[in-house]
């Protein structure tokens, strides 16, 4: 188009709102524009100033008990129109006899999965979908939960199906069934994943094959599980007088309390006492061992031995520890991974429980022809922070890790809340949370050396290796020339007929 004719097509435009245009570009450009910036010049990470850590608040809440010894905490927070809660039961996975591995698991999961007595399954799961709310429940090593999450207009109906499964699960068999074809897929699968591999057969070496805290779910073991099994440890685990209950959201508390003694108050604990002895664990095993994957082209590797408790005065000095050997600035990286560039991941930790012993661990993944030098280096720094004390910078940086990482732990009421309880299961104290920061301000050199060396023994380490051993050169043995290298079966052990 010829330009004179653009130019009567423009003018025969309205000139107003042209005229604005021009006029709001005029004023972008004269008070909006600025010049560049200049370039900043990066500064030294040591010159960075950061505020102070905050401090960790802890929100009022409330504690009580009903007459049938239930424990209720209550902790209001209005910010959104939301309302969670939890029960937790003084039960475990670890509470099972062994011919029967896998009891306990499966309740957990039956437990919301097959319905209640009021609701089939497919019904309680419609009633929650209307509302946007879940109930969920399982059953781990060590504890029992059920939980629910809500809309506030909607908690009475929510708590009333919540307590529903909690107090009347129906147990449906065909939902029994139906996990454990799940269970079944999962035993065929666990060799699947090397990383998988060499965790369960960690353990089994350190507490043995039929502790409560190492041994697997079989074909035969889930066989043995029949639904009155389900029932009757259902009958001696969820029970008033070895449950917590904890609230949080938006919620009235007068009527919270309602509620919850409407759903709660008349429940009866059993005559039968509860199972609430905790098992015993010790080491069962030390050594090197292999378990032979010829496919692999790198090595999965676990060195350690028995740990301890978090209520042990060594934990504060060893969690430091944990920071001054892991991470980006920590011995084991900055050695064994940047210097020597023996391994992809490395790592070593002090991994403490609340009421038995953890494990110290160590390890990482190294290609096959590396798999002996990555062990060496993994135990000279491990014995090197046993032997001699670590640099005051590196207590100061480790520190600071630890209590900037631990305030994240409490950053909603829900966290809080979770950890109060976690702290009454176990006995804990409920200000554990300070003690333990109070102790890590305090933690010494010469503390953590100490700790080290009472708790991290080189002649107890188990050493197992998933790879391929005829690419492991030079050959495990050179690890320990007057030991065996003990070879691992790991094959599924095939169902009864």
């Amino acid at each position: 188009m010829h330009w004179l004719t653009s130019f009567s097509l423009v003018r025969r435009r309205p000139l107003l709102p042209w005229l604005i245009g021009v006029l709001t570009l005029i004023s972008v450009v004269a008070w909006g524009w600025q010049p560049p910036a200049a370039a900043v010049t990066a500064r030294h990470y040591t010159d960075l100033t950061f505020p102070e850590l905050r401090e960790i608040q802890i929100p009022d809440y409330e504690r009580y008990e009903l007459d049938n010894g239930l424990v209720v905490y209550l902790m209001e927070n209005h910010e959104l129109p939301l309302v969670g809660g939890s029960a937790t039961f003084r039960t475990g996975e670890r509470l099972v006899d062994g011919d029967k591995t896998g009891l306990g698991n499966l309740m957990g999961d039956a437990l919301r999965l097959g319905g209640t007595e009021a609701l089939s399954a497919d019904a309680l799961n419609l009633a929650l979908e209307q509302r946007a709310a879940s109930v969920e429940t399982g059953i781990d090593e060590a504890v029992g939960s059920a939980s629910f999450s809500a809309l506030s207009e909607d908690l009475e109906t929510v708590f009333g199906l919540f307590s529903d499964v909690v107090r009347r699960p129906a147990f449906a068999p065909d939902r029994i069934e139906f996990l454990k074809t799940q269970y079944r897929g999962s035993i065929a699968r666990r060799n699947d994943n090397p990383d998988d591999i060499a965790s369960r057969e960690f353990y089994k070496l350190i507490y043995g094959d039929n502790s409560p805290y190492a041994r697997t779910i079989e074909y035969q073991t889930l066989d043995a599980i029949s639904r009155d099994d389900l029932v009757a440890f259902y009958r001696t685990s969820v029970r008033p007088d070895q449950m917590i209950l904890g609230i949080v959201g938006d919620f009235d508390p007068a009527q919270m309390k309602a509620l919850i003694a409407d759903a709660f108050g008349d429940w009866e604990a059993p005559a039968a006492p509860p199972l609430t002895q905790v098992p015993d664990a010790r080491q069962a095993r030390t050594g090197v061992f292999l378990v032979d994957q010829p496919q692999l082209t790198q090595s999965y590797v676990q060195i350690g031995h028995l740990g301890g408790q978090l209520s042990e005065p060594d934990y504060v000095p060893l969690a430091v520890l944990n920071e001054v050997l892991n991470g980006f600035g920590g011995r084991l990286f900055n050695e064994v991974r940047s210097r020597q560039g023996l391994a992809y991941v490395v790592y070593a930790y002090w991994a403490a429980r609340y009421d038995y012993p953890g494990i110290f661990m160590g390890g990482g993944q190294t290609r096959s022809e590396t798999t002996v030098p990555f062990i060496q280096s993994v135990k000279r720094e491990i014995a090197a922070v046993r032997d001699r004390p670590i640099t005051d910078d590196e207590l100061a940086r480790a520190k600071d890790a630890v209590l900037n990482s631990f305030v994240f732990n409490f950053q909603n009421p829900s966290q809080i809340l979770s950890r109060l309880i976690r702290y009454e299961y176990y006995g804990y104290p409920s200000d554990f949370v300070f003690q333990f920061q109070r102790g890590v301000e305090a933690t010494t050199v010469s503390q953590i050396q100490a700790a080290a060396a009472r708790q991290l023994n080189p002649d107890d380490l188990v050493i197992l290796v998933v790879g391929n051993k005829a690419a492991i050169q030079p050959p495990l043995e050179t690890l320990a020339p007057n030991m065996t290298v003990t070879a691992i079966d790991i094959s599924i052990p095939e169902a009864d007929a």
